[in-house]
C-alpha cells in the first residue's frame, strides 16, 4: 500500500502504517488524520509528540492508554479521563495516534 502526500508516495503496510518511521512529517500526519476522519488540535499533537518522544527517546517504548492518561494528566496540568483520549482517537488511543504519529503498529496484547 503506499499513501501520496504532496506529489510524494509513502509506503504503508497492509494496516496504513508507514513502512519507515523516517519517511514521517506533519503533513503526513495531517493526511493520515483525514484518511481516519480527524482534524488535528492541540491536544491530538500533544499525543501523538508524547508517543513520538517515547519511541525514538525510549528504546521503541510505546505506551498504553493507561500511560497515556497519566502522561496527559500531566502535560495538561488535570485529570485526564479515557473518555477525553477516545473522543480525540476513537480507533483507540494508543493505536490510532501511534499510526497518525508515523509509528510501527504496536504488537501490544489487550489489557492495559
Amino acid at each position: 500500500m503506499a499513501l501520496e502526500v504532496n506529489g510524494k508516495t509513502i509506503e504503508t503496510t497492509e494496516t496504513g502504517y508507514l513502512v519507515n518511521t523516517s519517511d514521517w512529517d506533519e503533513e503526513i500526519a495531517a493526511e493520515i488524520a483525514r484518511k481516519e476522519g480527524l482534524e488535528l488540535t492541540e491536544k491530538h499533537w500533544d499525543v501523538m509528540n508524547y508517543l513520538r518522544d517515547e519511541y525514538f527517546q525510549n528504546n521503541g517504548n510505546q505506551p498504553n492508554d493507561r500511560n497515556l492518561n497519566k502522561a496527559m494528566s500531566e502535560k495538561w496540568g488535570r485529570k485526564v479521563t479515557s473518555k477525553e483520549l477516545y473522543d480525540l482517537f476513537p480507533g483507540k488511543p494508543s493505536k490510532q495516534a501511534g499510526l497518525i504519529a508515523g509509528l510501527p503498529e504496536s504488537r501490544r496484547k489487550g489489557g492495559y
